[in-house]
């Protein structure tokens, strides 16, 4: 599997404070990889790392195969583009002069691109409208744009719909997706909002305390993610002894309710209960979601 960007028991301290503690994950080429963690798990100081704002007390980057200490990684960084915490737009010009400006500071000889690039994040019809006046949503595709100045073949983002109203996380997530799937842009994205990162994500990566302690791809963890049936009786019997009976993996909430992992044939299961005085008064399915199974993996702590 080819990576686009891979990291190597990477530490970053300040003063004494350790931000990364020996992290080492690798994102593939064509994903959109997820950074999940809690705040001060490390997942701003590996974005600024990457992007060449910071670099690490020890380890390594790579980007494209080229170490952060090496002199070609300045060209490595071309094929990127970043957000990191805040857009950087000018709020008195329009989305074309925002544009103008990006391609200036790359260097990029002329504005060719800039029509495609409005029409690609849905803003081609904004004209004299300042950036002042866009909706979030619109600040925030405005931003991938710029990051697109160049054509580049990965994009760091740190938190891109934090703060975004329900229509502005779907205008967004649309527009990741489709950098992914018609661009084939690799993406590494950080972002506290789990559920909307499960939409999006083909892999992710746990940080806790600066360490990667989990690397995984979606098809994994949903096969990962326990899916369960919870059941509760009221009767007499002792429900755990007819789930071994039965076969049955199981995690007894109560006396008289559990969670029961795996294929369940209901029919057989009610029929056995009945039978030794239970009868089943409410079950439902569960399925763990991914906010569960980071917590899960992390083991519930918190950073500061």
């Amino acid at each position: 599997m080819d990576y686009i960007l891979k990291t190597h028991d990477l530490h970053k301290s300040y003063r004494k404070f350790n931000a990364l503690n020996g992290l080492t994950m690798s994102v593939p080429k064509g994903s959109i990889y997820g950074l999940v963690g809690m705040n001060g798990a490390g997942k701003t100081t590996l974005i600024r790392i990457a992007a060449g704002l910071q670099y690490p007390t020890s380890g390594d980057l790579e980007l494209f195969g080229t170490s952060c200490f090496d002199d070609k990684i300045v060209d490595a960084r071309k094929r990127i583009g970043t957000i990191v915490e805040t857009p950087s737009l000018h709020p008195e010009m329009t989305a074309e002069e925002n544009l103008k400006m990006q391609f200036i500071s790359k260097g990029l000889p002329n504005y060719d691109e800039i029509p495609k690039l409005l029409e690609f994040v849905g803003l081609k019809d904004t004209g004299t409208k300042k950036a002042k006046k866009f909706s979030l949503g619109m600040r925030q595709r405005l931003s991938i744009a710029m990051t697109l100045c160049g054509d580049p073949d990965m994009l760091i983002l740190d938190e891109p719909i934090n703060g975004l109203d329900p229509q502005g996380i779907i205008e967004v997530r649309e527009l990741i997706l489709k950098l992914n799937r018609e661009k084939d842009v690799t993406i590494l994205i950080s972002s506290h909002i789990l559920d909307e990162l499960s939409r999006l994500a083909t892999h992710y990566c746990f940080i806790d305390k600066g360490v990667a302690v989990k690397e995984i791809s979606a098809a994994e963890l949903e096969k990962s993610c326990n899916k369960s049936l919870y059941v509760e009786v009221k009767g007499t019997g002792n429900m755990s002894v007819i789930l071994d009976r039965l076969g049955y993996e199981y995690k007894l909430m109560t006396d008289r309710a559990a969670d029961i992992f795996g294929d369940v044939d209901i029919t057989p299961l009610v029929m056995e209960l009945h039978k030794n005085g239970m009868d089943i008064s409410k079950i439902n399915e569960k399925e763990e979601s991914l906010e569960s199974f980071f917590l899960s993996v992390v083991g519930g702590g918190h950073n500061d």
